[in-house]
């Protein structure tokens, strides 16, 4: 069988997914044109592979465990500037759309869209242009900075990352591992968050980080 990572033409592309036949049928869709150079399940693997392998393309979902797929591309951006970022996901939610806007040159596919709508998305971002859906996309896009404050609902990068890795139900200290801090200062983020935010409950925060697009359900 022909090698297609051999191929000097075609462009680098790394999956994203923590659905193991979501990236079967990406990987089968995608290695007709592009080189599949990697796959990840979760948005830290993501940053260590991604800097290892430095695809042209990230085919990413949203929702993926331990760091979601807005966190994991805005870090990309600042790692690898030159990358491109297509968001592949089940969220028809224009904020989480606008959101990935505010990285650049991105495209924002639905998982239900057509396989075709996918590769014109990568196409675009590698000439240079964005592409939203048009399931989404609004009349006008001046209301996007808007958009993208309601997604981030004024919780700091470590907010984020704490909150989500609470709501995906991982115990304190492993939480503290991954991000390499203290218990205590875990306890004392979840304390913030759930004060600032008048959250009562585990459920509360759970509920609050998916509609924060966090986790997913």
């Amino acid at each position: 069988m022909h090698d297609l990572k051999r191929s000097p033409t075609r462009h680098r592309i790394l999956l994203a997914d923590d659905h193991a036949i979501v990236v079967e049928a990406l990987r089968s869709l995608l290695s007709e044109s592009y080189d599949v150079v990697g796959v990840v399940p979760d948005g830290r693997a993501l940053l260590a592979e991604a800097t290892k392998l430095k695809p042209d393309v990230i085919v990413l979902d949203v929702g993926m465990p331990l760091l979601n797929g807005l966190d994991a591309g805005e870090r990309l951006k600042q790692l690898l500037p030159n990358v491109k970022l297509v968001f592949l996901t089940m969220k028809d939610d224009p904020n989480l759309a606008a959101a990935a806007l505010n990285l650049g040159t991105v495209g924002y596919v639905l998982k239900h869209s057509a396989a075709s709508e996918l590769l014109k998305a990568i196409s675009e971002v590698l000439c240079g242009h964005s592409y939203v859906t048009p399931k989404l996309k609004p009349e006008n896009w001046a209301v996007r900075e808007a958009r993208a404050q309601q997604f981030s609902k004024g919780l700091t990068p470590r907010q984020r990352e704490v909150l989500q890795l609470l709501a995906e139900g991982r115990p304190m200290k492993e939480i503290a591992d991954i991000l390499k801090v203290s218990e205590k200062t875990i306890m004392f983020h979840k304390y913030h968050i759930m004060e600032s935010f008048n959250l009562k409950s585990n459920a509360e925060l759970v509920l609050f980080a998916l509609k924060n697009g966090l986790i997913s359900t």
